[in-house]
């Protein structure tokens, strides 16, 4: 259950979470940023409005950052709900430091298309490393030619 304390100035609230084994409480900034790493490689930037037991988050102004090399594009995505089991990290956005940053913004189809020929390069690369393990007798079992997002391909 998710618990808020009404009492307390807006800026910072209390957010007790209860789970069967233990109970432990949680302070978060909830008017602050917050980044949230998911388990496919994506990168989520918005602000914190509900967690529960099971690490399920709920994001307000949320937006997909894509990064390939030192330039980034944001997605506007709203609010976005996370199922727990996709999180693998969760932090708070020092703003001061997130304006000092030496990344350059670009627009979403620049950032996009460079991400496409990134992925297509990584594949390539994949393939003949493969074809080369081949060549030799080795093989590597298909569950291990995964992309960085999961995907199985198959050569």
């Amino acid at each position: 259950s998710l618990f808020i304390n009404p009492q307390q100035k807006c800026t910072v609230k209390t957010i007790v979470i209860a789970s069967n084994i233990q109970s432990f409480c949680c302070l978060f900034e909830l008017t602050e940023k917050h980044l949230v790493l998911l388990r496919d490689g994506r990168t989520l930037i918005g602000f914190l409005r509900s967690i529960d037991q099971f690490a399920n988050l709920v994001l307000q102004q949320t937006v997909e950052r894509i990064h390939v090399g030192k330039r980034y594009g944001d997605i506007p995505r709203g609010i976005f709900i996370v199922r727990g089991e996709n999180v693998v990290l969760l932090g708070e956005i020092d703003l001061e430091k997130e304006s000092d940053t030496s990344l350059q913004q670009v627009c979403i189809e620049d950032i996009l298309e460079e991400q496409r020929l990134q992925q297509q390069s990584r594949q390539e690369a994949e393939k003949t490393k493969h074809l080369a393990l081949k060549e030799r007798g080795l093989v590597m079992p298909r569950s291990d030619i995964m992309d960085e997002y999961g995907v199985q391909h198959q050569y």
